[in-house]
């Protein structure tokens, strides 16, 4: 199993504090935000991770990451996305990195409290096919929204309006191999970009995704509001609030 960080983007919805860096290396309590998942994925024991950026600040990761020594890595990959074409795009740059293998993914801004060691044994054993988290929160229009029909995903639909469940497709995602075809089938949505509810459909028509209802808390930190609650749910952690 390899793990893959999407840290690209501009984090337009940080402006001004992203005129200056990437969102991804604001600080979150007490580190930057890009530390996170990539505890997450060490956390779960997977230590061959690529870490994907972009923007004016890319170069700041390998200054302060550097080979991922901090984190007990003996060495960590990185690629750059120019641009902003999407998660799916991104994704899709982790391609030879990821040699077919199975591979979990990241966005740099999910935050979560608990280990996902377990559902990455489970699908290492499931093999082929997706797994994605749900975590039920009070406003679903923000993300991607699962709807389900007993043990399976039906579907899952890119910000409604009118979400069908309160299931929020979170941002760490389970693949095979074949993701990077799926993606390369995958035509750009009226943002301009490549999304990756596209690629989680694509699986359930198969009929090869799992999903696992997230422990813990979580959180996005890609907004003023979220950011602020990823401050005040790690400090948690501490006793400090």
């Amino acid at each position: 199993m390899k793990g893959v960080v999407l840290a690209g983007g501009l984090g337009t919805r940080l402006y001004p504090l992203t005129k200056v860096t990437n969102k991804h290396l604001l600080p979150v309590y007490n580190k930057p935000m890009i530390y996170y998942p990539i505890e997450t994925l060490v956390g779960a024991g997977i230590t061959d991770i690529l870490l994907v950026t972009g923007g004016n600040s890319a170069g700041d990761f390998l200054r302060l990451i550097g080979n991922g020594k901090e984190f007990g890595l003996k060495h960590i990959n990185y690629t750059y996305q120019e641009g902003e074409g999407g998660i799916a795009e991104a994704l899709g740059l982790a391609e030879h990195f990821a040699d077919r293998d199975l591979i979990t993914v990241v966005l740099g801004d999910n935050i979560i409290e608990s280990s996902i060691r377990k559902a990455v044994d489970d699908f290492k054993r499931q093999k082929e096919g997706a797994k994605i988290f749900l975590k039920a929160v009070d406003d679903p229009e923000r993300f991607g929204v699962a709807v389900l029909n007993g043990d399976k995903v039906t579907r899952i639909d890119e910000k409604p309006k009118k979400p069908e469940s309160s299931y929020a497709v979170i941002g760490i995602y389970m693949y095979d191999g074949t993701v990077f075809d799926i993606i390369k089938t995958l035509k750009p949505s009226g943002r301009g970009e490549l999304e990756i509810t596209d690629v989680n459909n694509a699986y359930i028509e198969r009929g090869s995704m799992t999903y696992e209802i997230l422990d813990g808390w979580w959180t996005d930190a890609g907004t003023f509001p979220s950011l602020a609650r990823a401050n005040q749910l790690v400090a948690s952690r501490y006793g400090v609030l």
